[in-house]
Formats: structure tokens, sequence, C-alpha cells
């Protein structure tokens, strides 16, 4: 099934400073993350100059698929000000569906995800679970079956949710394109998102008809690049050559900011430092509501 695949492959209240370490073999992998900006005109370009060196990947079919991401957070939005405040240690709770949003049900496979950094690494544990179940464990807050192998995650999110009391935040949406290294490359993944969209509101995936809304302006997409160990000299070339725009940029923080939960920080993406080629039949952000769905 494709939306198990595409998983697979992206696969691969405590006080403040006093952060929970709750180890975890399931489906756990570290990665150092470098991420660019991309104008949307030259993303094609770009795929097909990564494609002399690299694969598709084998789950990401000609066009891409759909990420959707419902954040979890304190109502204090503690996750977020851990990012702001740049916390060596930070994490952050979310569901996670690939591919279209139409038709999605409570069978639907989706994935409860802790993403966390530790220092400059980016460590991601997680377990597919039909999305009802993963309802029941993060909104009503309730041991849901599991194996015992999934049993440690289990705990760790219902305990996270409880003592800290987390609650939905903000969903992201994009259009991912995915390409992963080859022979010497073999750890490298590269990943191109456009259209990334989000809401502050009605985050049930299956929602008909909501109001999603650019959150980092839509002539940009986001490249980000993820490597066991070093990145490759001929990826950093190819980055300086296209003039591309080293971010710290996360699309959590970009809803939180765009939808005014936050103030915007010094990590905002704003289309003023960014502007489109040209401002002739664009909508800004504010003007650009969407309906869900990967397109």
């Amino acid at each position: 099934m494709f939306l198990s695949k595409a998983a697979e492959r992206e696969g691969r209240g405590d006080a403040p400073g006093e952060p929970l370490h709750v180890a975890s073999r399931l489906h756990a992998f570290n990665r150092f993350e470098l991420k660019y900006l991309v104008p949307v005109e030259q993303a094609a370009e770009i795929r097909d100059e990564l494609a002399e060196r690299m694969e598709r990947d084998p789950h990401s079919p000609a066009g891409g698929y759909g990420v959707w991401s419902l954040y979890y957070d304190t109502p204090q939005l503690r996750f977020y000000w851990e990012k702001i405040e740049g916390l060596k240690f930070r994490r952050k709770l979310r569901i996670r569906h690939y591919g279209d949003l139409d038709g999605v049900t409570d069978a639907s496979p989706v994935c409860v995800e802790i993403k966390q950094r530790v220092n400059r690494v980016t460590q991601k544990r997680r377990i597919t679970l039909p999305y009802g179940l993963a309802r029941q464990l993060c909104d009503g807050r309730e041991l849901v079956p599991h194996s015992a192998k999934e049993r440690a995650f289990v705990e760790e999110v219902l305990e996270l949710i409880v003592r800290l009391n987390l609650r939905p935040a903000a969903i992201t949406g994009y259009q991912r394109e995915a390409l992963v290294g080859r022979d010497a490359d073999t750890g490298l993944r590269v990943t191109l998102d456009r259209r990334v969209r989000g809401r502050d509101r009605d985050f049930h995936f299956g929602t008909r008809t909501p109001e999603n809304r650019f959150t980092v302006p839509p002539h940009l997409a986001v490249m980000e690049i993820k490597v066991n160990e070093r990145t490759p000299y001929w990826i950093t070339d190819l980055a300086a050559r296209r003039n591309l725009h080293l971010v710290r940029v996360s699309k959590y923080v970009q809803s939180i900011e765009a939808f005014g939960l936050a103030p915007r920080s010094v990590f905002h993406i704003d289309e003023a430092d960014y502007p489109p080629p040209s401002s002739h039949g664009q909508q800004s952000a504010q003007d650009a509501p969407m309906k869900a769905g990967a397109q």
C-alpha cells in the first residue's frame, strides 16, 4: 500500500530544562538536516540535476505525494518556544499522514511520531497506527492496543500528552518530491516541498473543505538535505551555483506565526524578504485560502 510504504521510507509537563530521555528502537534514526529556500520555477531544474547523481524515491510518484502533519503543543506553546530559544534538546509530537486527504477514515494508516533534536542531530521515533487509534491515543489520552516492542514508545507518548497537557496546535501540509542517494551516497536523502500550507483549526484530517492557507510564500519551495554523516561536496556546490539560501525554517513554527499564535521570530520566512519574480496574478498568503488535499 502506497501510504505505508511512503511512511516507511520517511521513517528511515516536564519542567523547563528537564526533558524526558526515553530510548526506543522502534523506527528510530538519526540524521543531520540542511534546509534551503528554492524558487519554485527552479525546483524542477534542481530535481533533474539531482537525478543525475540520485534515484527517485521508489515510493515517490511523479509529481510527488502529500504530507500532512498535526502538531501537538502545550497551551503555552512550549515546543514552539523551545525551538525559538534554540534549546539543545527539544522535540515535537505529531500525527502524520502520507498521501491525499480525500477519503481519510479511522482505518487509514498514520504515523504517531516524536521528532527531537539533540545538539545538531535530528532523531525520529514513530509507530504506525490506524487513524482512529492514533486519535484515541493523542486526543482521547487512552492506552491503545500495541505490541510488546511498541510499549515503551506508546507509554512515552501518553505520558508526554497527559503530563504536559498537550493538545492540537496546527496542521501543516505540502507536496513532496523525494530522491535518495546511490553508490557512495546511500545515506543521502533530498526532498523538495512545495505549496506549504496549513491551518490552526479543524484538526481532523478528514475535515471537509477546510480553509488551509499558505504559510511559506507560494513561489518558494523548501529543499531539505538529510545525511547520516557529511553532506556530499556536489550538493553544496549545487546550492552555491544556484545561490540558494540556507535557512533555519520550521514548518510548524511558520504555521504558529502565520496564524498569529505567536509573534513573528527571526526564523520567520516573510514574502517581503523573498519577493516573487513578478507580483502579477499572485495572491498573498493572507488572500489565498486553499482546500485540503495533495494535488
